[in-house]
């Protein structure tokens, strides 16, 4: 009887998080696609702690509410610009059960197995591992490089690829022989050996993935945890985890490969590659001299335009400057200025990041247009105000072939009659590369943090 009840609130949650993938592929309706992703995971829980029953339910309740809790307070925490990092640490987490349930079911089996059903059971005990271990480590590393405590700068390793497969022919190599091995020492030691070698190949793969391309790698161990996830579920006979985790891997398969696309990368050179690892002819210094400009400067030309293109960068969510881009936004149009905002796929940290600060802000959303949608507009454009944003903005990409960033795709700003950069110094930015932009002869430089920057720039615009 509770079988069947679990079995029919796994389908309902399964059904609910398929319409919560659906929801959250657009604005407009991300907020009812959350919602749905809510009741399912609170269905499928709860359907869980009914199934379990016995002693089992005490201790999965008490499991849930401490990690409930905890979650909580994580949640109200952390600010929005720390996203990205609890994204990592959250699929780091995903990898370590799942490694985890992997070791626990190999030390306690279950009774009654066929010698086939046996090599089947390992096998899916193998794999989670594998896989779980490679995400655990490769999402603490990208959680260190998304909070500064490692350099965006990739490591480059000789022979790295050879490294790499060479590793990946040894886990294979174990994985036969924990397979075939009887129960004891040997198969232990192999499971063992084997996530020691994955959790260092877990480390080298992000650690040779530069700072350009870190949203890819977010992407890429969402993935990675979604796969792990769906080990977990083969290895535990739960058919909601097995839809879940196939959910969340091919959903994030996707979305990394959309994103490289949009990079102009393919999802190979990220996964094996590193930023600006290739070689190539040393890029070419910029050269010009810079042009400072005020505050008042910016907001004559802001009321003079007729069309302004603003682009959001990591930058403006650092500063929490988007409530005040949003102010400034509605002036503007108000006063029959068309204002639109151009972004770019890798802006930010995190796939969406900036969408998802701008609604927070309240910016309507059909304001609100992709790189391929606003870039043949940029040559009517007035002005164009750049909010902490650096390489999704550097002409370098197609006008120097010797670029670490040559071929990839950004918003061409540089075409709009003015351009207006709001940056704290002339740094680098993330992936550590200069920006010929700074250089050109429309393009005027606001130096300051963008927040006090923009509030600056609100209060000229109220003023006049």
């Amino acid at each position: 009887m509770l079988s069947g009840i679990g079995n029919m609130a796994w389908l309902g949650s399964a059904t609910l998080f398929i319409l919560s993938l659906r929801g959250l592929s657009h604005p407009a309706s991300a907020r009812r696609g959350n919602l749905f992703g809510i009741c399912g995971m609170a269905i499928a829980v709860l359907a869980t702690l009914l199934v379990t029953g016995g002693a089992g339910l005490e201790i999965a309740l008490g499991a849930a509410l401490v990690g409930g809790g905890i979650g909580a307070v994580l949640a109200r925490r952390v600010e929005m610009t720390q996203m990205p990092q609890l994204v990592a640490v959250l699929h780091s987490f995903v990898g370590l059960a799942a490694a985890l349930i992997a070791f626990a079911n190999f030390l306690s089996p279950a009774a009654a197995m066929s010698a086939v059903e046996r090599g089947i059971h390992d096998t899916e005990i193998y794999v989670g591992a594998f896989i779980g271990t490679v995400t655990f480590s490769g999402s603490i590393v990208a959680f260190l490089k998304l909070q500064g405590t490692l350099g965006g700068k990739p490591l480059v390793l000789p022979g790295r690829h050879f490294m790499n497969a060479v590793a990946l022919a040894v886990c294979i190599v174990l994985g036969y022989v924990f397979v075939s091995a009887p129960e004891g020492p040997y198969a232990l030691a192999a499971l063992g050996a084997m996530c020691a070698i994955a959790a260092a190949l877990g480390v080298h793969l992000v650690m040779a993935i530069g700072g350009a391309d870190m949203p890819v790698v977010v992407s890429m161990l969402n993935s990675y945890s979604g796969w792990a996830a769906a080990a977990t579920g083969f290895m535990l006979d739960n058919d909601l985890l097995v839809t879940t985790g196939a959910l969340v891997g091919s959903s994030g398969a996707i979305l990394s490969y959309i994103m490289c696309r949009a990079m102009n990368r393919s999802f190979v050179s990220v996964i094996l590659g590193g930023f600006g690892a290739t070689a190539g002819t040393a890029s070419a210094a910029p050269q010009g001299e810079v042009v400072a400009t005020s505050v008042e400067e910016v907001s004559t030309l802001l009321r003079d335009a007729a069309e302004v293109v603003i682009v959001p960068g990591y930058g403006m969510a650092v500063a929490q400057a988007q409530s005040t881009i949003s102010e400034i936004t509605r002036r503007l149009r108000a006063q029959g200025v068309r204002v639109r905002f151009g972004i770019h796929p890798v802006a930010g940290r995190l796939p969406g990041h900036m969408n998802v600060l701008l609604a927070e802000a309240k910016v309507p959303y059909d304001i609100v247009l992709e790189m391929d949608e606003i870039n043949e507009d940029f040559t009517s454009t007035d002005v164009v105000l750049v909010i902490g944003a650096n390489d999704i903005v550097n002409p370098g990409a197609q006008e120097d072939a010797g670029s670490p960033i040559a071929g990839m795709p950004v918003l061409e700003v540089w075409k709009a009659r003015t351009v207006v950069v709001s940056k704290r110094s002339m740094a680098t930015g993330y992936a550590g590369v200069d920006n010929p932009l700074f250089y050109k002869e429309n393009t005027r430089m606001l130096f300051g943090d963008a927040k006090g920057s923009v509030d600056a720039l609100l209060r000229q615009l109220e003023t006049a």
